[in-house]
């Protein structure tokens, strides 16, 4: 495939930016030099991603070819680190769970959700809660007093405190236990943990390993939302600030041309996953999203599950939500 531009390469590594990023964008041709916005071609955008397939979407899409800035992206294996690079300023930006920007803003970090991500399909589960094969646990009642391995505030977390709160449990009824998504996954292999809350593609992989779904991450437990969470300190700057919204617009665009074309979505979330293309087909509808200001319910529903948090004692420190929004998108973009 013939490009004005060099492919877009993901950094190497989990919970940490790799040096060698490959920037792109900032070519431009007779047909996008109008486009050119001089205030920013001096500018590189980091964006902070978790093995979606946006590097090869943005690459296919062609959605950053006319950019007057240059992107590179950073891999996490989750949100809170995400959350933590761009308080840091390490990251410009970057698209996490709907729980991450509630830990990270009861810990005053440097950041402000910029844009939401929403599924195209909501009864779609993107995340659930899992029992290994042949475990005696058949419903979320049965968890009472059992081990659930969960990333440290990621949506997980929210979904596992939403599902055992929906059927009369509390954190004190079960144990909570914390593990990054790797090690959760291998404390679940090895009949370590009970449960395991997780995400695609590890829940996908999961289960075609012969894991059981006891809870789907769809709503009333999760509705599957995702934030942009922006770098303070990128945020304060008013060009940067507009160069911002422009990646954001981009961003879509990548994730449209994925919704049009799942074929291409299963192919860049294989080459980012290395994992088998039948476990990311199994379940890409869930993988379909639009960008878009986030909405006065859409916040209210965010301080509800962070209002939930500190309820339920899993933050120290209450949240408000309307304090942490900072919509650089405008009202009404990506709304079907």
């Amino acid at each position: 495939m013939n490009r004005t531009l060099p492919k877009i390469v993901a950094a190497i590594g989990a919970l940490a930016l790799a040096s060698t990023l490959t920037a792109c964008g900032g070519a431009a041709d007779s047909s996008t030099v109008k486009k050119v916005n001089p205030e920013w071609k001096k500018y590189t955008f980091t964006i902070g991603q978790q093995s979606d397939g946006i590097v090869e979407l943005a690459d296919e899409s062609g959605a950053f070819d006319s950019a007057s800035y240059k992107i590179k992206f950073a891999k996490f294996d989750y949100g809170p680190p995400l959350v933590q690079a761009a308080a840091s300023g390490d990251i410009d930006l970057g698209s996490v769970g709907a729980v991450p920007p509630i830990t990270g803003a009861a810990k005053t970090l440097g950041f402000r959700i910029i844009a939401i991500q929403t599924p195209t399909d909501p009864n779609r589960a993107l995340e659930n809660i899992l029992v290994p094969k042949g475990s005696p646990i058949k419903t979320l009642a049965d968890l009472k007093g059992k081990r659930i391995a969960i990333p440290q505030g990621s949506s997980a977390h929210g979904l596992a405190l939403n599902a055992i709160q929906s059927v009369g449990l509390t954190p004190k009824d079960v144990k909570f236990v914390f593990l990054p998504p790797a090690d959760g996954q291998s404390a679940f292999a090895a009949g370590k943990v009970d449960a395991w809350a997780i995400w695609d593609p590890q829940s996908s992989l999961a289960v075609s390993q012969g894991a059981r779904v006891i809870a789907k991450g769809v709503p009333p437990l999760d509705y599957g939302s995702q934030f942009y969470v922006g770098s303070k300190k990128t945020l304060d700057d008013p060009v940067k600030r507009k160069a911002l919204a422009d990646v954001l617009k981009r961003l879509a665009k990548a994730y449209g041309y994925a919704h049009k074309n799942p074929d291409k979505h299963v192919e860049a979330l294989v080459k980012e996953t290395g994992l088998d293309p039948k476990v990311i087909k199994s379940n890409i509808a869930a993988w379909s999203f639009t960008i878009g200001a986030v909405t006065p319910d859409q916040a209210k529903g965010e301080q509800k599950l962070a209002d939930n948090f500190y309820d339920a004692g899993e933050i120290t420190s209450k949240v408000d939500v309307d304090q942490v929004i900072d919509n650089i998108l405008p009202a009404g973009f990506g709304a079907s």
